[in-house]
């Protein structure tokens, strides 16, 4: 499979790193909470810094509430 992309709409953070977040987490099966902390983390040094850590933050807490809710 693919992991990087050599174009990139909106700036070339992703393109930067060895393995794309939406690569990744396509290949390992990950849910839409997971795949936005993956990406949020990923590039929050050259992005939006503080902010794209508190998005990342903000989807972990989404992801903890749902499991309380409805995990086993």
């Amino acid at each position: 499979m693919k992991t990087n992309r050599k174009f990139q709409v909106g700036g070339d953070h992703y393109t930067k790193l060895s393995i794309q977040p939406t690569y990744y987490a396509l290949a390992n099966g990950l849910g839409v909470c997971e795949a936005n902390v993956i990406k949020y983390v990923s590039r929050w040094r050259s992005k939006n810094g503080l902010d794209d850590l508190r998005k990342a933050r903000d989807y972990l807490d989404i992801l903890i509430e749902w499991e309380m809710e409805n995990g086993q």
